[in-house]
């Protein structure tokens, strides 16, 4: 199963690609311990190893592709972030790919209330 969505955020594309990649900026906004680092290859775990996987693409400020390790999925799960910058702010799309079907509704929901939901509430209730 797939998920695809766009979200604008009041913050420009630098300040949204650290939210994504630095675990300081990461646990600011989730809430929770982060391990991150924006370089391929390098393997991460959020929200206390509930999400975790790898770096697989990491271009500064526009875009972020994550292979998410479910365990026992015949396919890779794959996460495109793109960044979009706009007049005032930016318009994040976020497309996943191979969502093991038991896992779709939590994950659906999880990206937009607690990842990107989250990142937006907290550059928008900064201000």
């Amino acid at each position: 199963m797939e998920i695809k969505f766009y979200e604008y955020i009041e913050a420009e594309p630098e300040e949204l690609f650290l939210a994504l990649t630095n675990p300081f900026t990461i646990e600011l906004w989730s809430d929770s311990p982060a391990k991150m680092d924006a370089q391929v290859g390098t393997e991460f775990e959020l929200w206390d190893g509930d999400i975790c996987g790898r770096n697989l693409q990491v271009v500064p400020n526009k875009e972020l592709v994550q292979e998410w390790y479910f365990e026992g999925a015949p396919e890779p799960s794959i996460v495109t972030i793109k960044l979009h910058s706009q007049k005032t702010g930016t318009q994040v799309e976020v497309k996943h790919t191979n969502i093991p079907d038991e896992a779709f509704e939590n994950i659906n929901e999880g990206w937009r209330n607690y990842y990107i939901g989250a990142i937006k509430r907290f550059f928008e209730e900064e201000l």
